[in-house]
């Protein structure tokens, strides 16, 4: 009977026990840039316009959330990076770094990243035929056209703080799509970049270190674009 109320003990005992934390997102990623900080951006599925991202520190061999909030996709959802075309309205998925930080407004305090602050002369180029293509320039380059660019100040919400997505910018391929950020949010989704609320984009900066390497993947839960591919 002392052995039978001994084990009836135990396996309440073990019953009872919690249950093992939950893995932390990068632990289950194929690649997480090599840094010690990493944004994600998961959305529950390819037709998704909105999911959430998050920023992570890594600190004592693991991966710690450092804040996060919900997020803005494309308003045509998100798409294969490698596959893309420009002018699908969808996000890119896959890991990428961040090559600097812009905005219409002054640089948030804090701030590490380099910092380009937009005039009324700054545009984007998006025009396959441009040797600019996929990139910021000052003052327009005749081989940019106007309706295949972003003139950047009229964006003063949108790009109040920005955050440059190295998708599509090492090595350009034409078609595959050009100018997408991490920015503020618009009214809705987006034309294909990732977006936050103003506070959100503002912290962001405010953490993000360069020196430490950060990189942004962007992904879903699962199926051939799962975040947790790159």
């Amino acid at each position: 009977m002392r052995t039978l109320l001994v084990l009836g003990a135990a396996l309440l005992s073990l019953g009872s026990a919690p249950a093992p934390a939950p893995v932390p997102l990068p632990e289950r990623m194929a690649d997480t840039g090599g840094g010690s900080q990493l944004i994600t951006a998961e959305a529950p599925d390819t037709d998704s316009t909105t999911g959430t991202l998050t920023w992570w520190d890594r600190r004592g061999g693991r991966w710690v959330v450092a804040g996060s909030a919900p997020a803005r996709f494309g308003a045509n959802g998100l798409a294969e990076g490698g596959s893309r075309r420009q002018g699908t309205n969808t996000t890119p998925t896959g890991l990428y770094r961040l090559p600097y930080a812009f905005g219409v407004r002054d640089r948030p305090a804090g701030t590490r990243f380099p910092y380009a602050r937009v005039t009324e002369r700054s545009w984007w180029c998006q025009d396959n035929a441009s040797r600019a293509y996929n990139r910021w320039v000052e003052g327009l380059p005749r081989d940019c056209r106007a309706e295949e660019a972003e003139h950047l100040a009229s964006y003063g919400t949108q790009y109040a703080y920005a955050l440059v997505i190295g998708f599509n910018y090492e090595r350009p391929v034409r078609g595959r799509g050009a100018g997408i950020f991490l920015h503020v949010n618009g009214r809705g989704a987006t034309a294909g970049c990732v977006s936050v609320p103003a506070g959100t984009m503002r912290a962001v900066l405010a953490w993000a270190d360069p020196a430490r390497r950060p990189h942004i993947a962007v992904g879903t839960r699962g199926g051939p674009t799962a975040i947790t591919r790159y």
